[in-house]
């Protein structure tokens, strides 16, 4: 039977169930990747563990989100981390050596692999010709302690690239151009490959753009093969040694077809404040601007930084702008640096941002109240930039240079200027100095963890009670993100280890009195919250399930959950349900009261079930997707009671 790559993967990795679309699959994992943002909670939950050293092929911990030193809290951790690293045989990336997905991409991804990462941008590795899945953080540490991870065998979406892209059009409006077709649940229970001769015109880094932003649809992943191109690449790494061939089967066959003409397409711009609100530049030319923003893991590469730099060099850009330069590695900015690029950028009136996430999870360069921001970062939510009402645009590096000189969004092909013809390095830097490899075993043992003040253990959760009477604390709408749900930003980050005190942030963009509201019910059987399609869409941090669950969430039910959220709020022990009927999220409000009873039984035999309206004389039908083995999860009201529970059965 022909395959088609993501199969062939699959297929490769499978350790239980069946590639049958919809089906609970188990898959061996071959490396794992986690940030500082998301990474000390999976340290300490490796500590609960007791784990004993890292069963993966490779781990890596990166430090590229909380980077801003204000107080003690960042550094704090950077060493907490460090030392976990250290302990548990993980290779460890400081603080000023780029962001996670770059880097992994230079310095550990092999083709043929499997990567999990407690990022949902880690789907980027897909361009090397990887499974490569975000997740919440405990499925990350269950991986690196040798567990498989459990998902739902996804639908494989192949995507068919024929053409050129046309001067002034580069990767960016790619992946644009499917998020206008699709807007941001289009890749929701799929695997998007690549395939067909327009592949061939794409380098390894303007595909890990178009695989980093499949986050952006909804996707489990995103698939490249791996072929001459990917060999380049990982020769200039010095890494010629991992490179395998690697593409689908000649009469492979997907569950949905798509087609792309790279020729037709044209620069593209997703307006406030989704990523998949997308028009042509043209339609929305002219809208003044008051930042610029070139970088982040959307727009990681070389050519990226390069492009825009030739665009403005030797020129000003508008008077009152901030036109900001973030390098996503260390090892590209010296390039930049060797080639004379930075120089250029900085004579234009650039500011020099270090290597990191910084503006993209709104860690500085956090735009101005009412003006608009440009920016070629993968997400434009709502308070994502670090500015609560923010007006952020997503675009190419070619638009956001062109709209740097003029102070207003500029279609790049109207400028009076030859198209730049941006040429790789000869010779690209390969720095290895700020990646520390894992210390042998002999030496992880001595190492204690080392943790500050501002660390906190991560507190028991009980089991799932049998009845429930609780109020709906929140209604909401739509499309609701990570990001409302609990912000990022310098604000919020640095508490990521400390539970009681990150959860004070919890849904204040939506509700600044969640929080309280929230702790009133914890004593009384906790509380629910009701949203519509695609209810925790975007990053995939846990604390955004493990925040309200400890504020009191038992419940959520919404009309469709996006799916690393959705596995979040079970692994941490929050009942999701979906609307069997999904005009029956009118009949709930915000106050009434919700009952179930026998509710143990109702979720362990079956998936539909009703809840009451107290005092309404009214049923709801609901439904949930557990798994036999999320049943379980659920019933002992969260992952790491189930397998402490596990473990003490096993002796």
């Amino acid at each position: 039977m022909a395959l088609n790559l993501t199969q062939k993967l699959i297929n490769d990795h499978l350790v239980s169930g069946k590639m049958n679309p919809g089906e609970e699959i188990g898959l061996k994992i071959d490396q794992t990747l986690t940030q500082d943002a998301t990474g000390t909670l999976v340290m300490l939950e490796l500590e609960a563990m007791e784990l004993d050293r890292a069963k993966t092929e490779a781990s890596a911990q990166y430090v590229d989100h909380n980077l801003i030193q204000e107080d003690n809290k960042n550094p704090d951790d950077h060493l907490f981390l460090q030392s976990a690293t250290q302990r548990f045989g993980l290779y460890y990336s400081r603080p000023g050596n780029g962001v996670s997905h770059p880097v992994h991409m230079q310095r550990l991804a092999k083709p043929g692999k499997t990567l999990l990462g407690s990022d949902s941008h880690t789907c980027a590795n897909g361009c090397m010709g990887m499974l490569a899945m975000g997740a919440g953080g405990i499925d990350v540490a269950l991986a690196i302690a040798g567990e498989p991870f459990y998902v739902k065998m996804p639908k494989v979406w192949g995507v068919r690239l024929i053409g050129k892209l046309p001067k002034w059009v580069s990767a960016k409006d790619i992946i644009l151009e499917l998020l206008r077709r699709y807007d941001v649940k289009g890749g929701v229970g799929k695997v998007i490959e690549y395939y067909g001769p327009g592949v061939s015109q794409l380098s390894a880094m303007d595909r890990h753009v178009i695989a980093n932003m499949g986050a952006e649809l909804g996707a489990t992943g995103t698939v490249f093969p791996s072929d001459n191109e990917i060999k380049r690449y990982l020769k200039e790494q010095d890494r010629e040694e991992d490179w395998i061939e690697l593409e689908a089967d000649k009469n492979a066959t997907y569950d949905i077809e798509e087609e792309i003409d790279l020729s037709s397409l044209e620069p593209l711009i997703a307006k406030p404040s989704s990523p998949g609100n997308v028009v042509p530049v043209r339609e929305v030319k002219n809208t003044p601007i008051y930042q610029s923003y070139i970088g982040s893991s959307a727009n990681p590469g070389y050519r990226d930084f390069a492009i825009a730099a030739e665009i403005v060099k030797d020129k000003k850009i508008a008077e009152g702008l901030s036109f900001d330069i973030n390098p996503s590695s260390r090892q590209m900015l010296q390039d930049l640096v060797k080639e004379n690029h930075i120089a250029s950028l900085l004579q234009a009136g650039a500011r020099l941002h270090q290597a990191g996430c910084n503006g993209c999870i709104g860690m500085g360069q956090a735009p101005a109240y009412g003006r608009n921001s440009l920016r070629t970062t993968p997400r434009n939510f709502p308070g994502r930039s670090g500015t609560r009402e923010d007006s952020v645009f997503l675009c190419s590096p070619e638009t956001a240079a062109a709209s740097a000189l003029t102070g207003e969004i500029t279609d790049p092909t109207t400028l009076d200027m030859k198209y730049p013809n941006v040429q790789l390095p000869k010779q690209p830097t390969v720095d290895k100095q700020l990646l520390q490899r894992p210390l042998s075993y002999e030496d992880a043992q001595k190492v204690e963890l080392q943790k500050g003040p501002n660390i906190a253990s991560i507190p028991k959760m009980d089991e799932m009670p049998d009845q429930i009477e609780i109020p709906i604390l929140l209604k909401m709408g739509d499309n609701i993100s990570t990001d409302e749900i609990l912000a990022g930003g310098a604000r919020v980050l640095p508490y990521r280890s400390n539970l009681p005190e990150i959860s004070k942030f919890t849904f204040e963009i939506i509700d600044e009195t969640y929080y309280q509201r929230g702790k009133e019910t914890v004593e009384k059987g906790g509380h629910a919250i009701v949203g519509g399609f695609n209810y925790g869409q975007g990053s995939s941090r846990e604390h955004a399930a493990l925040a309200p669950r400890y504020l009191g969430l038992r419940v959520a039910i919404v009309k469709d959950f996006a799916r690393i959220h959705w596995q979040n709020l079970v692994n941490f022990g929050v009942l999701p349900l979906t609307f069997v009927n999904e005009e029956d999220y009118d009949l709930l409000q915000q106050g009434d009261v919700i009952v179930a009873k026998d509710l143990k039984r109702k979720v362990n035999e079956g998936n539909e079930f009703s809840i009451e309206l107290k005092g309404k004389n009214q049923k709801i039908q609901v439904t949930h997707a557990l798994s036999e083995r999320q049943k379980e999860i659920m019933l002992k009201g969260g992952i790491i009671n189930w397998v402490k529970d596990r473990s003490e059965k096993q002796g």
